[in-house]
C-alpha cells in the first residue's frame, strides 16, 4: 500500500478584515468621488423631472384647448353631433360584422395563410385597408358625437 502525499487545496473561504481602519487613505478620495457623482445624478434626475412636468403641462394644455374647441363645435352643431352619434353606433355594428367575416376567413384559411405568401398578401389587401379606414371613421364620429361638459365628465345628449 503506497501512501500518496495529500495535495493541498486552496481554501474555500478567506478572511476579510472589516475593521474601520482597514481602508487605505485612497478610499476616502474614491468615496468623495462617488458622492460627487451621486449628487450629479440626483441633479440630472431633478432636471429631467422638471422637463417631464413641463411636457405634461404642454400636452394637457393642448388637450384642454382641443376639448374646449370640440365642445364649442358641438354646441354650435347639436343636430350634427347627434347624427354623428347615430352614425357611429351604426358603423360600430358594421365593424362588428366585418370583424366576424374577417375572423371566419382567418379560421377557415389558416393553413393557406400560413403557408402561402400570396394568400396572406391577398388577405391583407382585402381586409387591411377597410379595417384601417373603418377604424378611422369610427374614431372621428365617436369624438364628434361624444358629449361632455368643460370638466370632461361625459353626459348623455
Amino acid at each position: 500500500m503506497t501512501h500518496e502525499p495529500q495535495r493541498t487545496r486552496p481554501a474555500l473561504f478567506s478572511q476579510i478584515d472589516v475593521a474601520q481602519g482597514a481602508y487605505p487613505a485612497a478610499a476616502a478620495g474614491q468615496e468623495a468621488e462617488q458622492t460627487r457623482l451621486l449628487r450629479e445624478l440626483l441633479s440630472a434626475q431633478d432636471r429631467q423631472n422638471e422637463l417631464l412636468e413641463e411636457l405634461v403641462g404642454q400636452l394637457s394644455a393642448a388637450q384642454k384647448q382641443r376639448n374646449v374647441e370640440l365642445g364649442q363645435w358641438k354646441q354650435a352643431n347639436p343636430r350634427l353631433a347627434r347624427n354623428c352619434r347615430v352614425a357611429a353606433e351604426a358603423l360600430g355594428k358594421v365593424q362588428t360584422e366585418f370583424l366576424e367575416s374577417l375572423t371566419a376567413e382567418v379560421n377557415a384559411n389558416y393553413e393557406n395563410l400560413l403557408d402561402g405568401e400570396f394568400m396572406l398578401n391577398e388577405f391583407v389587401d382585402r381586409f387591411g385597408p377597410r379595417m384601417a379606414h373603418l377604424n378611422g371613421l369610427l374614431q372621428v364620429l365617436s369624438q364628434l358625437s361624444a358629449v361632455s361638459n368643460l370638466t370632461g365628465t361625459p353626459n348623455s345628449p
